[in-house]
């Protein structure tokens, strides 16, 4: 997920798998070809600090700021030089400064620490709300839009228009009574949603269970599962607790309790979501356009709300009677179980049973066993080897810090530290600094994402200056007797998370607000789409498989190619699944003011759900799903859809490139030039015509769905 706005910028992306949404034992490092690295030109960030320091170096950043604003809105010369740019150095070395202090909130143990890096963030928010509506700084601004110079390069011509945009956008065409409105409704608006992902990061809710109502959960869930002193285990709504009962519990009550726990762990922001809506509403309105979604469409490759449900109302009629029939299909299934095991057979298949009985599908018709196949993704192997795949097919290599250097820094003793290097010239260099978070705790964020900590850019002297990025992740924990052990979708999750990372390191844009993942938002998860083929190729799954006991043992070419055809069954059921999603989405986000404060959410959630996916709620009509997905509060508004109508341009660009040969260098290369290179600082429909070679084509997207 890309999403928790900075300003102009962006913090984090995110993924989904299929449905969603040791010490004593010697791991052999995955083989990866290495040149030696010298030491990095720039010093890793220090996550050595204060409450008091994060607010310190916020409100300092603030005033530095402030005090450049005050220069150029005081310009009577306007020129690209004391306008732009200054504004652009500004942001540059902003960012760098701001970003990390309002990360400490994600990951940090220290309540002290979060609850600074959340006021900081409030801080922020508030700044920029204020000054992005500056009368004085968009007149400079607009004097050089309107005269701009002739010589001036293509990136930083576009960076004069993005700029202007941004000022216009925010209503400095409005009189003044209603642009202070929209100001007050904007920081209203921010606080709203900063509560709003508080409240999901801080929860921390569980349900206890005995052995029996957990029967058919691997053995290995029992062993990472509390246990209290009544016998019974604590299961928490972290994903590696929440996942396995889902996907294995036999007994539906208990499929049933966990399904509504999690949907209804954060109850309280329910309203907070309502109340997003609601101000999304009268802020676009007072802007002048119709709706939040054409405000917020208008930036985006889908250009407005009319196309978008074009798309997705297409979509869903090709998808609609093969969701049908996969539902059936699980539904007979079901019965079957339940007849077998002696109790009665049900009219419905509910939403706490779809995990459940696609897995027992997988298992008894493709022969996939997904707790066999985990033990061959042990997890320091699995990353070494993805590792190794994006190095050859990009030309980089990953260096990790060791434990004992000066050169590590991290925010907690279970992250890991790596320098970046491009090695196309014989000689590796430097690209910036890469962390891996990867198992949960208390209070961290609780999916898998990867949060841009610095975008990278050129200074005033062409010297570069690099970007930092950070991969967070919830694997499992090892155990006294096993590692790690990943399961399939957990390594296509870290390789799409990869993706954006690689995203960050390799941009090479003159300035932080275009590099790496700064990308149109309805094209940022096509790269990292486009590498999630890479973990359903087969000689890539047996290049990356080792079984913990025995790295030089191999998946055998049987659970491969059983693995392999796996790949979309159920796939109408998930793709309906987030069309349900992108299409709530929409709805909420194209009502008046008037329709807004009338809307309910709960109601409209759950009926579209069941609509859309055919999947039966039962006598759970009024859940909570929504308020705990953070899409629609953190930066995804009006915008879920970006997640199917970046597929399109996924598969195409795999189909064209990679298809016959997954690790072609040459291809790589030219992707990584290309596309992720140049991030922003060109429209995205330009980059993909020059990689393709053509216009971009629907084709291989609807070949992968099984749609002629």
């Amino acid at each position: 997920m890309r999403g928790w706005r900075l300003g102009s910028r962006s913090l984090f992306k995110h993924s989904f798998t299929r449905f969603w949404s040791p010490p004593g034992l010697h791991i052999r490092p995955f083989t990866r070809s290495a040149m030696s690295t010298p030491v990095p030109p720039q010093p890793a960030p220090s996550w050595k600090i204060t409450a008091q320091e994060i607010l310190d170096r916020t409100n300092k950043a603030i005033e530095q700021n402030r005090k450049i604003d005050d220069e150029i809105g005081a310009e009577t010369n306007p020129t690209f030089e004391n306008v732009i740019l200054k504004y652009a150095r500004a942001e540059d070395t902003e960012q760098a400064v701001v970003t990390p202090l309002v990360f400490y909130q994600r990951v940090h143990e220290d309540k002290d620490l979060r609850d600074a890096s959340l006021k900081a963030d409030q801080l922020l928010q508030d700044y920029y709300i204020e000054a992005g509506t500056r009368e004085d700084v968009y007149k400079s601004v607009r004097k050089v839009y309107d005269n701009l110079p002739k010589d001036l390069d293509p990136e930083s011509k576009r960076l004069v228009q993005k700029i202007e945009l941004k000022y216009r956008r925010n209503g400095l065409a409005l009189p003044k009574e209603q642009r202070d409105k929209v100001v007050a409704l904007r920081k209203e608006l921010s606080n709203t949603t900063i509560e709003f992902s508080k409240n999901l990061d801080s929860e921390d809710g569980f349900l206890l269970f005995t052995r029996e109502e957990l029967d058919g959960l691997p053995e290995r869930v029992f062993e990472q599962l509390e246990k209290q002193d009544d016998g019974k285990f604590k299961m928490t709504f972290k994903m590696p607790d929440v996942q396995p009962v889902l996907q294995y519990a036999k007994n539906g009550a208990t499929r049933k309790k966990v399904f509504v726990g999690y949907e209804n762990r954060v109850t309280a922001n329910s309203e907070l979501l309502a109340r997003a809506v609601r101000l999304r509403a009268e802020i676009a309105q007072l802007l002048g356009y119709k709706t939040h979604a054409d405000y917020v469409l208008e930036e985006r490759m889908a250009k407005n709300a009319s196309n978008v449900r074009e798309f997705l109302t297409n979509l869903r009629q090709k998808l609609d009677l093969k969701g049908k029939e996969e539902v059936q299909k699980l539904l007979e299934l079901k019965n079957k179980d339940l007849q077998a095991r002696g109790l009665p057979t049900e009219e419905k298949l509910y939403s706490w049973d779809t995990r459940f009985y696609d897995n027992l599908l997988l298992e008894q018709e493709y022969k996939v066993d997904h707790e066999k196949i985990s033990e061959y993704f042990p997890m320091e192997r699995a990353i070494n080897g993805m590792l190794a795949i994006f190095e050859s097919i990009f030309s980089l290599q990953f260096t990790e810090v060791p434990k004992d250097s000066d050169q590590r820094k991290v925010w907690h003793e279970d992250v890991r530290q790596y320098s970046v290097w491009k090695t196309e010239s014989g000689k590796p260099e430097f690209l910036g600094w890469f962390y891996l978070d990867l198992h949960p705790r208390p209070n961290k964020y609780g999916h898998a994402a990867n949060f841009s900590l610095s975008s990278g850019y050129y200074d005033d002297n062409g010297n570069r200056v690099f970007p930092v990025t950070a991969l967070v992740c919830n694997f499992t924990k090892p155990t006294a007797n096993k590692p790690s052990l990943l399961k399939h979708s957990e390594v296509t999750t870290f390789f799409h998370e990869l993706g954006h990372g690689i995203h960050d390191l390799v941009g090479d844009a003159k300035y932080s607000r275009f590099n790496g993942n700064s990308v149109d938002w309805d094209f940022v998860e096509a790269p990292s789409q486009m590498l999630e083929f890479w973990t359903w190729n087969k000689d890539q799954i047996k290049e990356l498989s080792g079984h913990y006991l025995d790295e030089s043992k191999k998946m055998d070419d049987e659970l491969i190619e059983s693995l392999v055809k796996s790949k979309h069954v159920n796939g109408a059921l998930f793709t309906l699944r987030q069309l349900h999603f992108g299409m709530f989405d929409q709805e909420l986000h194209t009502k008046s003011p008037e329709e807004a404060a009338k809307l309910n959410i709960c109601e409209l959630y759950n009926r579209m759900r069941q609509e859309i996916s055919h999947v039966d709620q039962g006598d759970q009509q009024q859940v909570h799903g929504y308020s705990t997905i953070g899409h629609f509060m953190g930066g995804y508004d009006a915008g879920y859809y970006g997640y199917l109508w970046s597929e399109v341009f996924a598969a195409d660009m795999y189909y064209t490139k990679f298809k016959a040969n997954p690790l072609d260098p040459v291809a790589g290369m030219e992707y990584r030039t290309k596309i992720i290179g140049r991030g922003g600082s060109r429209d995205q429909d330009e980059n993909l015509r020059d990689f393709l070679g053509r216009e971009p084509s629907n084709a291989a997207f609807l070949e992968e769905l099984g749609i002629n």
